[in-house]
């Protein structure tokens, strides 16, 4: 069967689902290049009236014939259409508004499986939403698509994802007041391409209920100007949010100023922070903590922040990592205000057990290039091939009682103010310089073939 059959015997299917059942009905509508044409299923473009009913109307014909529909240039404006499965919305990008006029969300689905949102502008017009809601809210679904979109100011959430596998792609979300994507226990959700501007408390959030698998991949996304309105420690002001969420790769994304962290995982195994361009962080810019077994921080460059890298909560269970290759420089010696005053601050690596921390160029940061452990939380760290240049303290090194085992091996550790080495009791320094051929010895400790100038 040639293509030119193909494609007619497509057109009659398609044709007899809309096909009108009584004598003298319109006829059918037409199938263009990209779908059914929504305005030939009863739906007005730039009209003032509420479009909400016929919306509904043509996206579950649309749906039920398994065709895309497609909404020509203009605004429509509407409210609380649900998506069935099966929903393919096409629009014009740039030119297709849908705005929000009326229900707890601009479109929604649930149990809705082979969803496809287009080339669509979804426009929040400032109307409040629901607790928790998003402007798109999708819930339990497979196979679901948003790609070339713009979302543009939800006053809660932008796009909501609950028990969704699927892809965001190529997206836009512009001053949502709460997140801008917001995934929970999702089923390896790819997020890539994405440009978000000015999210009120996180720019994009991969949270689970409990604990357990997700393999969100956040990847290729530009992040600007996160804030914190809602305050807090850390739960908000974040670019990216990792909580509870096992195996979440990410990797390549630019992120520019955030209340608190580019990359914040927090009860996150197995993360992978790999190669992301990091500038104007208020706190830690890339933070592991809580109870977590598995990191990996890789090729990243941190440009600005109170911290550059943080691998930490040992006394809660948080362990084993790979701090390498990482260019961070231009460390502040403090934290945003309403922190914990004793916080520390103008340090590039932190790290507590199980780890090796090696590779790494450490420029300017005013406390300490690298700190080992805090009190008795230290256990088994490799610190190996580092370049540590204009620091407070090059490697800052717990020695209270009960601090376990470290390695600091041919290091280059250069114009520090308080030591190349140095021993601490918590924040205090408690030794001289450990680099010098002299320094008293610690047993748990192995300091060799550091270079000090």
């Amino acid at each position: 069967m040639d293509i030119d059959r193909r494609r007619l015997f497509a057109f009659s299917a398609v044709a007899s689902a809309f096909a009108p059942t009584e004598s003298g009905a319109a006829p059918a509508p037409q199938l263009s290049a990209l779908g059914v044409l929504a305005t030939q299923l009863g739906v007005q473009a730039a009209s003032s009236d509420d479009q909400s009913q016929a919306l509904q109307r043509a996206i579950d014909q649309a749906a039920g014939a398994r065709v895309p529909l497609v909404l020509p240039p203009g605004v429509y404006r509407a409210g609380d259409l649900s998506l069935r499965d099966g929903t393919r919305l096409v629009g014009i990008r740039g030119a297709t508004r849908l705005v929000l006029a009326q229900g707890p969300s601009l479109v929604s689905s649930s149990h809705a499986d082979h969803i496809a949102l287009t080339g669509l502008t979804l426009d929040g017009a400032g109307r409040p939403l629901p607790e928790g809601r998003g402007l798109v809210h999708l819930t339990l679904g497979r196979d679901v698509r948003i790609e070339d979109c713009e979302v543009t100011t939800p006053t809660r959430h932008g796009i909501v994802l609950e028990q969704i596998e699927g892809a965001v792609t190529r997206t836009s979300v512009a001053a949502p007041a709460g997140t801008a994507i917001h995934s929970l226990d999702a089923h390896g959700l790819i997020i890539a391409g994405n440009i978000i501007r000015g999210a009120g408390n996180n720019g994009i959030a991969i949270w689970r209920q409990e604990t357990g698998d997700d393999g969100t991949m956040v990847l290729d996304n530009v992040i600007e100007d996160t804030a914190a309105r809602d305050g807090g420690s850390g739960q908000n002001g974040n670019a990216i949010n990792v909580f509870r969420a096992d195996n979440v790769t990410v990797r390549g994304n630019r992120i520019r100023g955030a209340a608190f962290s580019a990359v914040r995982g927090n009860a996150a195994s197995n993360l992978q922070v790999i190669a992301n361009a990091c500038s104007g962080l208020g706190e830690v810019a890339l933070y592991v903590e809580f109870g977590f077994a598995g990191a990996v921080i890789a090729g990243n460059t941190v440009d600005g922040a109170a911290v550059g890298v943080s691998v930490t909560n040992f006394n809660e269970g948080g362990r084993l990592a790979v701090v390498q290759g990482n260019m961070i420089r231009n460390l502040l010696a403090r934290r945003p205000s309403g922190m914990e005053p004793n916080d520390a601050a103008g340090i590039g690596i932190g790290v507590e057990a199980d780890s090796a921390v090696t590779g790494n160029v450490i420029e300017d940061a005013p406390t300490a290039g690298i700190r080992l452990g805090w009190g008795q939380y230290l256990r088994d760290v490799a610190v190996t091939g580092n370049v540590v240049r204009r620091a407070g303290i090059g490697i800052a090194v717990s020695v209270a009682p009960g601090a376990g085992s470290a390695l600091i091996a041919d290091n280059l550790i250069a114009a520090t103010r308080h030591g190349a080495v140095v021993g601490m009791e918590w924040g205090k320094a408690v030794t001289g310089d450990l680099a010098a051929e002299n320094a008293i010895r610690y047993a748990q400790l192995s300091i060799s073939g550091n270079r000090v100038r």
